[in-house]
């Protein structure tokens, strides 16, 4: 997955960012779950680069939430 920047979530809609949004917490998810499996990592700091995308999405939702 490319990273998402903060321009690139201004220019989508509502409903992209919400979509964006859910696919990032579930791919984090999934790779939380396997990890605590046992499962070894392809990229070890993909977790991180995952919940800097999805804080700069909820970061851009709530800008706007407050224009």
């Amino acid at each position: 997955m490319d990273v998402i920047t903060a321009k690139q979530v201004r220019e989508m809609d509502e409903r992209e960012r919400q979509r964006a949004l859910l696919d990032l917490r579930e791919e984090l998810m999934m790779l939380y779950s396997m990890q605590t499996g046992g499962g070894l990592a392809d990229n070890p700091a993909k977790a991180k680069l995952l919940r800097k995308q999805i804080a700069r999405i909820l970061t851009v939702m709530n800008e706007e939430n407050y224009d």
